[in-house]
Protein backbone atom coordinates (compact mmCIF):
# COMPACT_ATOMS: atom_id res chain seq x y z
CA UNK A 1 0.00 0.00 0.00
CA UNK A 2 1.07 3.51 -1.02
CA UNK A 3 -0.17 6.62 0.71
CA UNK A 4 -0.70 10.26 -1.06
CA UNK A 5 0.88 13.27 0.35
CA UNK A 6 -2.42 14.24 0.96
CA UNK A 7 -3.39 10.80 3.31
CA UNK A 8 -0.22 11.00 5.03
CA UNK A 9 -1.47 14.58 5.92
CA UNK A 10 -5.06 14.26 6.89
CA UNK A 11 -3.29 10.67 8.78
CA UNK A 12 -1.34 13.34 11.00
CA UNK A 13 -3.91 15.50 11.61
CA UNK A 14 -6.16 12.84 12.85
CA UNK A 15 -3.19 11.59 15.74
CA UNK A 16 -2.90 14.58 16.41
CA UNK A 17 -6.64 15.70 16.88
CA UNK A 18 -6.72 12.09 18.73
CA UNK A 19 -3.78 12.51 21.30
CA UNK A 20 -5.18 16.04 22.06
CA UNK A 21 -8.59 14.31 22.87
CA UNK A 22 -6.76 11.63 24.91
CA UNK A 23 -4.80 13.76 27.11
CA UNK A 24 -7.79 16.46 27.49
CA UNK A 25 -10.28 13.42 28.60
CA UNK A 26 -7.97 11.39 30.67
CA UNK A 27 -6.83 14.47 32.79
CA UNK A 28 -10.10 15.74 33.13
CA UNK A 29 -11.42 13.63 36.00
CA UNK A 30 -8.13 13.65 38.23
CA UNK A 31 -8.35 17.56 37.93
CA UNK A 32 -11.70 17.76 39.64
CA UNK A 33 -11.17 15.51 42.12
CA UNK A 34 -7.56 17.86 43.19
CA UNK A 35 -10.48 20.45 43.36
CA UNK A 36 -12.94 18.84 45.27
CA UNK A 37 -9.97 17.74 48.02
CA UNK A 38 -8.27 21.56 48.07
CA UNK A 39 -12.29 23.08 48.55
CA UNK A 40 -12.61 19.93 51.32
CA UNK A 41 -8.90 20.90 52.89
CA UNK A 42 -10.17 25.25 52.96
CA UNK A 43 -13.57 24.17 54.47
CA UNK A 44 -11.89 22.61 56.97
CA UNK A 45 -9.42 24.83 57.88
CA UNK A 46 -12.24 27.14 58.00
CA UNK A 47 -14.02 25.53 60.34
CA UNK A 48 -11.25 24.73 62.43
CA UNK A 49 -10.03 28.25 62.85
CA UNK A 50 -13.78 29.30 63.80
CA UNK A 51 -13.42 26.67 66.65
CA UNK A 52 -10.46 27.66 67.95
CA UNK A 53 -11.60 31.60 67.87
CA UNK A 54 -15.14 30.70 69.36
CA UNK A 55 -13.14 28.75 72.52
CA UNK A 56 -10.51 31.47 72.73
CA UNK A 57 -13.34 34.06 73.39
CA UNK A 58 -15.07 32.06 75.77
CA UNK A 59 -11.80 31.47 77.63
CA UNK A 60 -11.62 35.34 77.77
CA UNK A 61 -14.81 35.80 78.83
CA UNK A 62 -14.47 33.11 81.90
CA UNK A 63 -11.24 35.30 82.98
CA UNK A 64 -12.74 38.45 82.62
CA UNK A 65 -15.63 36.81 85.10
CA UNK A 66 -12.84 35.78 87.78
CA UNK A 67 -10.76 38.85 87.88
CA UNK A 68 -11.46 41.40 90.16
CA UNK A 69 -11.93 45.12 89.48
CA UNK A 70 -8.67 47.51 89.46
CA UNK A 71 -8.39 49.14 92.31
CA UNK A 72 -6.37 50.89 95.15
CA UNK A 73 -2.96 49.85 95.28
CA UNK A 74 -2.81 47.80 91.99
CA UNK A 75 -0.40 50.62 90.21
CA UNK A 76 1.62 49.64 93.68
CA UNK A 77 1.40 46.04 92.87
CA UNK A 78 2.28 46.03 89.33
CA UNK A 79 5.12 48.55 89.40
CA UNK A 80 6.75 46.29 92.23
CA UNK A 81 5.92 42.96 89.71
CA UNK A 82 7.76 44.69 86.69
CA UNK A 83 11.62 43.29 87.14
CA UNK A 84 14.17 46.23 87.54
CA UNK A 85 11.52 48.72 88.37
CA UNK A 86 10.88 50.74 91.32
CA UNK A 87 7.63 52.16 92.12
CA UNK A 88 8.87 56.16 91.80
CA UNK A 89 4.77 57.07 92.37
CA UNK A 90 6.07 56.25 96.24
CA UNK A 91 7.91 59.34 95.97
CA UNK A 92 5.44 62.74 96.76
CA UNK A 93 5.05 64.88 94.15
CA UNK A 94 5.27 62.07 91.36
CA UNK A 95 1.91 61.20 90.04
CA UNK A 96 0.96 57.80 88.45
CA UNK A 97 1.36 59.46 84.55
CA UNK A 98 4.47 61.17 86.37
CA UNK A 99 6.01 57.70 86.47
CA UNK A 100 4.65 56.63 83.33
CA UNK A 101 6.51 59.91 81.39
CA UNK A 102 9.80 59.29 83.79
CA UNK A 103 10.13 55.36 82.88
CA UNK A 104 9.61 56.71 79.41
CA UNK A 105 12.64 58.70 79.72
CA UNK A 106 14.22 56.51 80.87
CA UNK A 107 14.36 56.57 85.01
CA UNK A 108 12.90 53.42 86.57
CA UNK A 109 15.08 53.07 89.85
CA UNK A 110 15.45 55.42 92.82
CA UNK A 111 19.17 55.58 92.28
CA UNK A 112 18.45 57.06 89.15
CA UNK A 113 16.17 59.99 90.47
CA UNK A 114 18.88 60.58 93.51
CA UNK A 115 21.59 61.07 91.17
CA UNK A 116 19.21 64.07 88.82
CA UNK A 117 21.46 67.04 87.63
CA UNK A 118 20.00 70.29 87.59
CA UNK A 119 19.82 70.16 83.65
CA UNK A 120 18.29 67.15 84.13
CA UNK A 121 15.98 68.10 86.75
CA UNK A 122 15.05 71.24 84.20
CA UNK A 123 14.14 69.15 81.53
CA UNK A 124 11.81 66.61 83.79
CA UNK A 125 9.62 69.54 85.43
CA UNK A 126 9.27 70.98 81.15
CA UNK A 127 8.54 66.88 80.28
CA UNK A 128 5.85 66.75 83.05
CA UNK A 129 4.60 69.86 82.70
CA UNK A 130 5.95 71.41 86.72
CA UNK A 131 6.78 74.68 87.57
CA UNK A 132 10.60 75.25 87.51
CA UNK A 133 12.09 74.40 91.08
CA UNK A 134 9.47 71.81 92.10
CA UNK A 135 11.20 68.74 91.59
CA UNK A 136 14.04 70.42 94.36
CA UNK A 137 11.26 71.77 96.70
CA UNK A 138 9.70 68.17 96.89
CA UNK A 139 13.22 66.88 97.44
CA UNK A 140 13.00 64.40 94.93
CA UNK A 141 16.29 63.31 95.16
CA UNK A 142 16.44 62.85 99.39
CA UNK A 143 13.23 60.88 99.39
CA UNK A 144 14.48 58.43 96.13
CA UNK A 145 17.72 57.96 98.58
CA UNK A 146 15.36 57.02 101.41
CA UNK A 147 13.28 54.34 99.59
CA UNK A 148 16.58 53.27 97.80
CA UNK A 149 18.08 52.57 101.41
CA UNK A 150 15.02 50.71 102.35
CA UNK A 151 14.32 53.46 105.11
CA UNK A 152 10.25 53.66 104.31
CA UNK A 153 9.38 54.80 107.93
CA UNK A 154 11.48 57.66 107.66
CA UNK A 155 10.19 58.54 104.79
CA UNK A 156 6.57 58.46 105.52
CA UNK A 157 7.77 60.55 108.51
CA UNK A 158 9.30 63.08 106.56
CA UNK A 159 7.25 63.26 103.75
CA UNK A 160 3.56 62.38 104.48
CA UNK A 161 2.88 66.07 105.17
CA UNK A 162 3.42 67.10 101.72
CA UNK A 163 1.44 67.78 99.02
CA UNK A 164 0.81 65.83 95.39
CA UNK A 165 2.18 68.42 93.58
CA UNK A 166 3.42 71.87 94.31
Amino acid sequence: MTFTLNEIALLLIALLVGLVLGLVISGRGKYKRYWRDEQLAHRRAIEDRDTRLTAAQERIGELERQTGPIGPGTAEAVAGAVHGRDDLSRIHGITPQDEIALNEAGYHRYPQVAAISSEQEAELETRLGLRQGVIAREEWREQARLLDAHKDDEHARLYKHRATRV
